[in-house]
């Protein structure tokens, strides 16, 4: 099976709201449906996970029920940090579903889910066992020792900018988590599953990536969200 395994566990202080920013309305939805209906509705997508920030169960329980989110499966508690959700929600995962089956992690706060970028995920992970979903650099990055002047650049066609979706068999998923909670490595500040297989040894492998895979972290950002949903709209 593939499983979205869907992380909105933070409280989102950043975003300057007083509810966490996964349930902020936007044109009458929260913008965590969004995310869930990407899922709901593309059909190599057999079944969703949920990693909750704690209290806010019951609430997106009713939501999914109110937009039709049949593929929700389960429901886990979110952790301290990104991380911790993300492993509660492997960990979760491992108890119902089989070793090979495919988890597509994905921010529950990037609510604009391209289809394309979904296959593509899930058609690299089937192939090499994982992906993460990318973009070519387009800008130049040079090197700077005092912040105002620079004698060296790194060549942009040498990096890559990831985002979610992050596809990986359960497997390989749940032991490298364990491996990683038990030695502490690559489980610290901003880390997310695809710096930790990096800093484990694993070889990721690049799926498609879309500009428009916007995460919503600031209140620019849900402005953002607005005007680029306002102009989806309008090309229909």
């Amino acid at each position: 099976m593939n499983i979205a395994l869907v992380i909105a566990g933070g409280t989102g202080k950043r975003a300057q709201q007083e509810i966490p920013k996964q349930f902020i309305n936007v044109y009458d939805k929260p913008i965590l449906l969004y995310t869930l209906e990407g899922f709901q509705n593309h059909p190599e997508i057999d079944a969703i996970e949920v990693v909750c920030i704690n209290g806010w169960h019951e609430i997106l329980t009713a939501y999914t029920r109110q937009f039709s989110i049949n593929k929700l499966q389960w429901i886990t508690d979110g952790g301290e940090t990104g991380q911790e959700s993300i492993r509660n929600g492997v960990f979760d995962l491992y108890k119902h579903c089989k070793a090979d089956d495919i988890i597509i992690i994905h921010d529950g706060i990037r609510p604009l889910i391209d289809k394309t970028v979904v296959s593509d995920c899930i058609r690299v992970c089937r192939e090499y066992g994982n992906a993460v979903s990318s973009l070519p650099y387009n800008e130049q990055i040079f090197k700077t020792s005092d912040g105002i002047t620079s004698t060296a650049y790194i060549p942009r066609e040498t990096l890559r900018r990831v985002q979610t979706p992050q596809a990986y068999k359960l497997e390989k998923l749940y032991l490298s988590y364990k491996k990683a909670y038990e030695e502490e490595i690559g489980i610290h500040g901003s880390s997310y599953t695809n710096t930790m297989m990096v800093e484990l040894g694993e070889t990721l492998y690049f799926a498609a990536g879309s500009d428009k895979n916007i995460k919503i972290t600031t209140a620019d950002d849900i402005e953002l969200f607005k005007a680029l949903l306002y102009a989806s709209k309008k090309e229909i």
